[in-house]
């Protein structure tokens, strides 16, 4: 069912029942279940250290962080390929991580380290690593949208068997780029697979008062391609949704929108004061929709964890994202003679 900033969005995820056969239909093993809470885990851990290193002056510029949209990410990355071509957006430290990132040299990366991805070029909004066909992200609102036409009409071209995903954000659907590359994956029948992740503000706007029809995802009606609008904090919903996607497009069916509504805890950016939005909304969205919450009491009533196996889990973890600040801090800074590598323009 079609679900409009953030209505519908449960706080809970059903019975057990309910939850049991959800995960019998879908064919998910408890050794897979207990991988999306563990990818769910390290995102978290990931998002807050990043904000306690950038309080203690470690990061330059900016960040955007994605505590809260940790389901989303989790599960995209398992119901698509790992060779999957994927485009983030700046809100991408999750999508990166949940791809198979190697932690340590995305913590050096975003400490600008030479060590990380991109010898400390991308930084926080740019960490791109063309061996796993994550193709990055940039600082342009939208700015990936397009990008996915080319790559998936290169698929085409290329009779390649992987498709392209391309990740956004609800404030990117309202760019008119959006129809532009809705009309060409259409046309031209592309393997695209177009996700808005909506966490319900583009920047301080909410999205009720810069989209006039919602769902985002009805949209591509307009274009005949196939939609679904889902509970971004259900990792479960966000699952099925996707492979249903994903295997629509393999087929050659052409391209397919998804619409996944979440929230985020932090502001939009390092500099957001969150002045539009209240302390008590926020603590709501954390204490009664918390996608990890959420997942961890179905994990615990179904049996397929304990209490301690879950904070173990969590404490393995937070422990990755530990010896990951300890391998970047001790990484080198870029040598400065190295200033104009990498540059081609």
């Amino acid at each position: 069912m079609p679900k409009e900033n953030g209505k519908g969005i449960e706080k809970d995820l059903g019975s057990r029942e309910q939850f049991d056969e959800r995960v019998k239909r879908l064919d998910l093993s408890d050794n897979t279940l207990i991988g999306l809470y563990r990818t769910m885990c390290t995102v978290r851990h990931f998002e807050y250290m990043a904000d306690k290193l950038y309080a203690a002056g470690k990061v330059h510029g900016t960040m955007h962080l994605s505590a809260g949209q940790e389901a989303v990410a989790a599960g995209i990355s398992l119901a698509v390929r790992p060779d999957d071509y994927l485009i983030n957006h700046h809100r991408g430290h999750g999508h990166f991580i949940a791809k198979g990132a190697d932690i340590n040299l995305m913590m050096a990366e975003f400490l600008g380290k030479d060590t990380g991805y991109n010898h400390g070029r991308g930084g926080s909004m740019h960490i791109a690593d063309f061996q796993s066909n994550s193709l990055g992200a940039n600082g342009i609102v939208g700015g990936g949208i397009p990008q996915a036409v080319g790559v998936g009409l290169a698929l085409q071209m290329q009779k390649r068997k992987e498709i392209c995903i391309c990740i956004f954000g609800d404030g990117a659907a309202n760019e008119g780029v959006f129809h532009e590359a809705m009309n060409m994956v259409a046309l031209w029948n592309l393997p695209v697979l177009y996700i808005c992740e909506n966490n319900k503000y583009g920047m301080s706007m909410d999205v009720e008062r810069a989209t006039a029809k919602l769902p985002i995802a009805q949209r591509a009606d307009a274009y005949g391609i196939p939609w679904a609008c889902v509970d971004g904090n259900d990792v479960v919903e966000v699952y099925d949704a996707i492979k249903i996607a994903a295997d629509h497009i393999r087929s050659g069916k052409g391209p397919y929108f998804v619409e996944t509504i979440t929230y985020r805890y932090f502001g939009h950016s390092k500099s957001d004061r969150n002045l539009y939005r209240s302390k008590e909304e926020i603590e709501d969205w954390k204490q009664n929709r918390d996608p990890i919450m959420r997942f961890t009491k179905h994990l615990l009533q179904s049996e397929i964890l304990d209490e301690g196996q879950a904070q173990e889990i969590d404490g393995q973890a937070e422990q990755v994202i530990l010896k990951a600040v300890e391998f970047a801090e001790a990484s080198p800074e870029p040598d400065l003679s190295t200033l104009l590598e990498y540059v081609y323009a």
